[in-house]
């Protein structure tokens, strides 16, 4: 099939031009992190306004469905399994879209073999192949099942190969963008995301039912994947990191594939980007067009961030994303169908596992905040925000008790990251507090993000409208790497606001009772990961815990109203995730959480009567991965009851388990539930306990599990 882009006189002109600025470009473009916001040599391209309209009614969605944005092929079986892999199995169908063609430098070996000549469309291919191999393995088949292959025609007049295969009633579409990515000029996706004028062409992939290459500029990528959001309607989206860690890159931590400056590849991050200004176009389109919002969530993975912390992944689950990744890898001595290639070799066999970089044994969400966050109205029904069609809602139950969430409610603020928290002051009114993408124009323009918050007025009442809180950093570079909003409301009236900061530190701003925001204040300690626990004692002081590189850091309050401070380290483990926190009878906090690359995790102190004061108890029976929930349930008298716990088992569902003596087992809800990021608990008197998540449909549930035996 002919193209409809090709490049007239003129156009090439303008390329040329871009392209001999590339020169002094390069330099402010790659110094640092992909996507900088740096000054560039030729003039920036306005931006579309990036403020999807808030809309109070959403789509109705019949079925779920996963749309992932890639950089390369790999990326998704690497860094957004198991969690794509549990939504397949869970009948979830999934398209995944690759922008670029992975051919690299053409050389595809495995590893002890000689050094092949170079051939970049037989190695993209090859990786295509590999993907072909990776998948109808998930779905059940033989590994060389033939794929149904076609051309897709998208906006702006370019094709892209698709591939197809269904078994059972689940399916898989691979969609093959094939940028190249190194384009003539020597121009690679960050410039197609920093600099205006510039042109990149797509690679014709060996064998590959798409003949003519396309061309593309930044808004065609924008439209491409906005148009692929259109006609497949996604539930969940994927994609990668669009603001990575700085990373020092010296002998202690090399740079290997990181981009300078951060730790991670410097085409995820641009891709990245390109998805969430995607991500915001069709929703504003979506909107205009049917007045209504697209019901849908998004989550955002890190990259070679997996290489940078300790792993978070047990065994069983790193095994589950090693067998994708070796079908992907594939070998030279398979008999598979093609031509150009069996798969991408140097990722055969147990490579991954054997890589030092480790990527395959960890997962980590660039938002790790739960989804969504619950709390109740004055009559006593269940409130959840979240994060819908990449603005703020809010569902209600229907009645008090019902177990069931109405339509949602936009409340605007838009665009908004899959990060946001809520709380309820003292005065009874509901705080939220998320972050937005406030710029995200690229092509020399503005990229920036902001802490942003919505109050009601009266308890039960309307809301105000949003307020700016900024972030950390005044830099628009480091205000980008922001982490996920955490809060608390004491009694006093304040809600003490707490995020990590681009340094990896610890920063908090105060509302006071009055409901004007203090200054931003950042707080000592060393370097945590994101993902923060913020929890009241039983004297009201505010206590704060993260994952830290060797152990857990703790900050908190001395008396109630004071400053939240560093608190000595106390010696507990190094942690392989977040921890989950519950304040104990004594005063102090106890801590539940899993050891790096281990699947039980650990009661550390006084879990409320199930263990002793000081010990450290294995919770055996509840293997999992991600980060496990814990909360004190109230008994008798106003003692303190027994412990429970929250998490996802090794196959991704839901699990709560009552009580922590050895006795004590993982309860699982009748009805499968493989939630969307991560789920929480609200607990109300004695053991009533509603544990709140996100359904790949991209509808909230609730689940109100019953107390099991303790014995």
């Amino acid at each position: 099939m002919n193209s409809r882009s090709a490049a007239p006189a003129a156009t090439r002109r303008q390329a040329l031009a871009a392209l001999a600025a590339l020169t002094a470009a390069t330099a402010a473009t790659t110094a640092g992190c992909s996507g900088s916001s740096g000054a560039s040599p030729t003039s920036a391209v306005p931006g579309r306004p990036l403020s999807p309209r808030p809309a109070e009614s959403f789509a109705n969605t019949e079925n779920a469905l996963l749309l992932q944005i890639l950089a390369h092929p790999d990326d998704d079986l690497y860094f957004m399994n198991p969690d794509a892999e549990h939504m397949l199995t869970a009948g979830v169908p999934v398209v995944c879209v690759y922008v670029t063609a992975g051919e690299a430098a053409g050389i595809n070996r495995e590893a002890g073999t000689p050094r092949p000549g170079a051939d970049k469309a037989a190695y993209s291919a090859a990786r295509h192949q590999g993907l072909r191999q990776a998948y109808a393995q998930l779905l059940g088949l033989d590994k060389f099942t033939r794929w149904r292959r076609s051309v897709l025609e998208l906006p702006g007049g370019v094709t892209a190969e698709t591939n197809v295969l269904g078994n059972g009633g689940r399916s898989v579409r691979l969609i093959f963008l094939n940028i190249a990515m190194l384009s003539p000029g020597n121009v690679r996706i960050p410039q197609l995301w920093n600099l205006p004028g510039i042109l990149m062409r797509t690679l014709i992939a060996a064998d590959s039912p798409v003949r003519t290459p396309s061309t593309y500029r930044h808004q065609t990528l924008v439209d491409v994947l906005a148009g692929i959001m259109d006609r497949y309607r996604p539930t969940v989206i994927h994609t990668l990191d669009p603001d990575p860690d700085f990373q020092v890159h010296d002998a202690t931590h090399p740079r290997d594939n990181d981009q300078p400056g951060c730790s991670d590849h410097r085409d995820h991050t641009p891709v990245a980007l390109f998805a969430w200004k995607a991500i915001a176009q069709w929703a504003d389109d979506v909107a205009r067009r049917e007045k209504r919002a697209p019901r849908f969530t998004v989550t955002s993975f890190r990259g070679y961030y997996n290489q940078r912390w300790p792993h978070n992944l047990p065994p069983a689950v790193v095994e589950q994303k090693a067998r994708a990744v070796a079908a992907y890898g594939g070998s030279p001595q398979w008999n598979c169908g093609n031509a150009a290639g069996c798969g991408d070799y140097g990722q055969g066999g147990t490579r991954p596992l054997t890589n030092r970089k480790g990527w395959i044994r960890s997962t980590h969400y660039r938002y790790p905040s739960a989804l969504p966050t619950p709390l109740t109205d004055p009559d006593g029904r269940l409130v959840a925000y979240g994060a819908l069609g990449a603005q703020a809602v809010r569902w209600r139950e229907t009645a008090p008790g019902s177990g069931r969430f109405g339509a949602p409610q936009g409340l605007g603020g838009g665009p908004l990251a899959p990060a946001l928290c809520a709380v309820r002051d003292s005065r009874g009114r509901h705080v939220l507090i998320a972050l937005r993408f406030s710029a995200l124009d690229g092509q020399g323009g503005a990229n920036s993000r902001e802490l942003v918050a919505l109050e009601q007025r009266t308890p039960g009442g309307p809301f105000r409208a949003w307020t700016g809180l900024g972030t950390p950093d005044s830099d628009p570079e480091h205000g980008r790497r922001v982490g996920c909003p955490a809060a608390v409301a004491t009694p006093d009236g304040r809600v003490h606001l707490f995020v990590r900061t681009a340094d990896k530190g610890l920063a908090t701003r105060i509302r006071d009772a009055n409901g004007a925001w203090g200054p931003w204040q950042r707080l000592d300690g060393g370097e945590i990961q994101d993902g923060l626990t913020v929890l009241l004692d039983r004297q009201a002081r505010v206590h704060v815990v993260a994952a830290g590189r060797d152990t857990v850091h703790h900050w908190a309050q001395d008396q109630p109203g004071g400053p939240v401070a560093l608190r000595p380290p106390a010696g507990l483990p190094r942690p392989g995730e977040q921890p989950g926190a519950v304040p104990s009878p004594d005063g102090s906090i106890a801590l539940v959480y899993r050891p790096p690359a281990g699947a039980v995790p650990y009661l550390y102190g006084d879990g409320g009567g199930d263990s002793g004061v000081g010990t450290s108890v294995p919770l055996r029976h509840f293997e999992s991965y991600g980060p496990v929930t814990a909360h004190a349930l109230a008994a008798s008298g106003g003692r303190q009851g027994p412990l429970l716990l929250l998490g996802r088992d090794l196959n991704g569902e839901v699990q709560v388990q009552y009580g922590t003596k050895p006795a004590a087992k993982p309860l699982r809800p009748t009805s499968r539930l493989v939630p969307v990021g991560t789920p929480t608990l609200l607990a109300g008197e004695g053991e009533q306990v509603r544990v709140v998540g996100m359904s790949p449909g991209a509808a909230p549930w609730i689940w109100r599990p019953r107390a099991t035996s303790r014995a």
